[in-house]
């Protein structure tokens, strides 16, 4: 081998061991050094990012999902107005709404109980809580009252959205617990002959001073109170001065469109007076195609009783009825509910009546005559699923309604009842988780409303105008043409 040949062959570089200590140069050293310094500092930049973050979205949490109430006791309820109502029909909306219920003096409550006792002959009762309420067709002001007056614990489990607080400086909303629509009918019930003792005029007058001389009326000139007037003639004398009030009425009948809409208020279901059918559904037993039982003869709207008397009276398969409220008048009412297809529904003075109600707990499909009738819940009740509606024009056409009712068959009447069963509980006042709770979840969705009133309240200009502004949402003038 040639001596260039061995000095071009030049041994190939190895890999040290794995635990040879590598040689290198000062600098090659402080490369090294600098380089994972800046490793560190990366890795401690973006550990600081990730605890920043995660700040952040604890503080954007904790005050959307937890305002803190002294910031804007509205902010819960805007929050609560987000959500879709119809995702929790009778369940608790994700905050419970605070209310504050006045202590009244007695004469506003128990002593219209009295009074009313009185006018009937009945002993003095010294105790109130034994005091009974009398039953009627507009007694939602009782179990709103008795509701509040029951343990928060009953209360939750029922999963109410309201919690009634003691301190009113912590309440969303000021409920007022009047017996308005009891004070109406105290006088009807005393013997013939006898002076009436007791002024409902007066209750009302007495009742609104006190109200306006209360700071917390005033602070909100009445937006955030909420008031119940169920009976169409209930306060009627002073509505002009409590119409910024949450109203709850059965209907806009004889309020005007500046003191009542559906914006504002709630409407009502009646406190029905028949038993309520528990069977199931089925037309088996249901032998009768139409049923009625009812004052004849009503005023205003509910002059087309009469009409539908004189055309309906005398068809097969048809009851038509005249009764007055008594025990023995329900009584057959609820026989002939519980046996008939279909139930006739027109109007009463105002667009509603108790007998819709009646209808529904009886599982009897509604027969509606009713052209500016606005209807309870309807934000979750599709109310063409479990009743019918005729405009009156055509129920008054002979022949009309029996010959449209023969033409459902027997599989839309039990879609019908399996409808109305599964939203019975809406209808009943006595239910833990019925109607009152539905009545505070349609109130509690005002609160976003009232805010906006409230605010709007203090910087606009006060003039007299001959027509509502827009704040104002008429209830339905101009009927549903709609039968099946």
């Amino acid at each position: 081998m040639s001596e260039r040949s061995a000095k071009s062959r030049k041994p190939k570089p190895t890999s040290p061991p794995g635990n040879a200590i590598p040689i290198s140069s000062p600098n090659h050293h402080r490369s090294s050094v600098l380089i994972l310094m800046a490793r560190k500092s990366s890795l401690l930049k973006q550990a600081l990012m990730f605890v920043v973050l995660l700040l952040a979205l604890y503080a954007f949490f904790t005050s959307f999902l937890n305002p803190d109430p002294k910031v804007d006791p509205s902010f819960r309820a805007h929050h609560l107005s987000r959500e879709n109502p119809s995702d929790f029909p009778g369940k608790s909306p994700p905050f419970p709404v605070r209310v504050f219920m006045y202590e009244l003096p007695e004469r506003f409550t128990y002593g219209i109980i009295r009074a009313h006792s009185a006018a009937r002959g009945g002993a003095p009762v010294a105790d109130s809580s034994a005091l009974k309420y009398p039953g009627h067709q507009h007694m939602a002001e009782w179990y709103l009252f008795a509701d509040l007056n029951r343990p928060e614990s009953e209360r939750a489990r029922a999963g109410s959205p309201i919690a009634r607080v003691t301190d009113p400086e912590e309440a969303d909303l000021f409920y007022l617990p009047v017996f308005s629509s009891l004070s109406l009918i105290v006088n009807q019930g005393r013997p013939p002959g006898t002076d009436p003792v007791y002024s409902d005029e007066e209750m009302q007058d007495e009742l609104v001073k006190w109200l306006e001389g209360q700071a917390y009326w005033k602070r909100n000139n009445g937006w955030d109170h909420v008031i119940s007037a169920q009976d169409p003639n209930a306060l009627y004398r002073v509505v002009d001065r409590i119409k910024n009030a949450v109203l709850l009425v059965s209907d806009f009948g004889r309020l005007k469109p500046n003191q009542a809409s559906l914006v504002k208020d709630v409407i009502l279901p009646y406190s029905h007076r028949i038993n309520t059918y528990n069977g199931d559904i089925g037309i088996e037993k249901r032998k009768t195609l139409l049923f009625f039982m009812g004052n004849r003869f009503r005023k205003e709207g509910g002059k087309i009783r009469d009409s539908l008397f004189q055309i309906l009276e005398d068809e097969v398969d048809v009851v038509m009825k005249h009764g007055a409220q008594s025990r023995e008048s329900r009584r057959a009412a609820s026989q002939g509910m519980h046996t008939s297809k279909f139930c006739l529904t027109p109007a009463g003075d105002t667009p509603s009546a108790c007998r819709l109600f009646d209808a529904i707990v009886s599982l009897c499909v509604p027969v509606i005559v009713s052209d500016s009738i606005e209807l309870p819940f309807e934000d979750v009740i599709d109310y063409r699923k479990i009743a019918i509606f005729v405009d009156t024009a055509s129920s008054l056409k002979r022949g009309f309604l029996v010959n449209l009712l023969r033409q459902v068959p027997t599989t839309r009447i039990l879609e019908y009842q399996k409808e109305i069963k599964e939203v019975k509980r809406f209808y009943e006042y006595g239910d833990p988780d019925g109607t009152i709770n539905e009545i505070w979840r349609l109130i509690s969705q005002k609160l976003p409303l009232i805010k906006l009133m409230v605010n709007r309240d203090k910087r606009i200009v006060k003039r007299d105008m001959s027509e509502p502004d827009c704040s104002c949402m008429c209830s339905n003038q101009t009927g549903v043409i709609s039968t099946l």
